[in-house]
């Protein structure tokens, strides 16, 4: 095999509950991830020497900060490959919108180059090597729906109804940073436990603090919100609400906010990277 291509797909918080702060600075979380079925595309061709080439339908994104590259050349020190690759990004999410784009395309690398490298590592390690990149990579690696704690990197698999999503992102970029060290931040929200995620009262911890910042998050949500139920993913900017079926979906779609932009995606307990990897075999 010298090609390959695969999906990165995007995430939901269906709720994101902040539990404290930890002496390193980063925060407890707890959180539900849904995994959806859409997202962008990375294409791998193998190289014989040991360079790594990134190129993107949005030239902007193609820098040394970049985590595909990052990933890669992570991947390419701790397996001492000898090969390289060029690498190509259909970047189609929106960067900022707390959708975990980055992180996902950043997971489809460390599976695609583990497999078009024929390194034959653990999911456990390439998880581990994620989370030295990002706190969401490792969900993505492993690639399914699940309850997460931690930093976001204690994974428990949960089957959840797949439901179809309207994900709208106004236009603004929101820094994860900036939000989780203001001062006024909630952090003091009570933990629940395994048995009690689908009971609970689902609400995102950021929300309000985002929607005072950035008045056209909360002008979003109220637009959406005559749709359906709706709140932010992440620390935003995306929001998103779940409808009943894709007519329903469409509809809203169509009365879009000129400042925002949307897209319809269905919930899956299992990521699509996945059915694509086992094609290869």
């Amino acid at each position: 095999m010298t090609t390959l291509i695969l999906p990165a797909v995007a995430k939901l918080n269906l709720f994101l509950h902040i539990t404290g702060r930890r002496p390193d600075g980063y925060h407890n979380l707890q959180t539900l991830f849904q995994l959806l079925d859409t997202g962008d595309t990375l294409s791998f061709r193998l190289r014989d020497d040991k360079q790594i080439h990134l190129a993107c339908n949005n030239p902007d994104l193609v820098n040394e900060q970049n985590l595909v590259l990052r990933a890669a050349r992570l991947l390419q020190a701790h397996s001492n490959c000898l090969q390289g690759c060029d690498i190509y990004l259909d970047k189609q999410l929106p960067m900022g919108g707390g959708l975990g784009g980055g992180s996902s395309d950043a997971a489809t690398t460390l599976l695609g180059l583990n497999k078009l490298w024929q390194l034959n590592l653990s999911i456990d390690t390439l998880a581990e090597l994620g989370l030295s990149l990002g706190a969401d990579i490792p969900l993505f690696v492993r690639g399914y729906t699940a309850f997460a704690e931690g930093v976001g990197e204690k994974l428990r698999p949960i089957e959840l109804e797949q439901k179809t999503y309207l994900i709208v992102t106004p236009d603004c970029h929101i820094s994860t940073q900036e939000i989780f060290q203001h001062p006024d931040l909630i952090r003091d929200t009570t933990k629940i436990n395994y048995q009690q995620v689908l009971t609970t009262n689902w609400h995102n911890d950021c929300q309000p603090l985002v929607e005072r910042l950035y008045p056209i998050v909360a002008i979003t949500l109220q637009w959406l919100v005559e749709y359906a139920t709706c709140q932010m993913t992440g620390t935003g900017a995306s929001v998103f609400a779940a409808f009943p079926d894709q007519t329903s979906a469409q509809h809203a779609l169509k009365q879009l906010p000129p400042s925002c932009r949307g897209f319809i995606a269905k919930g899956v307990n299992q990521s699509p990277v996945w059915a694509a990897l086992a094609d290869t075999e």
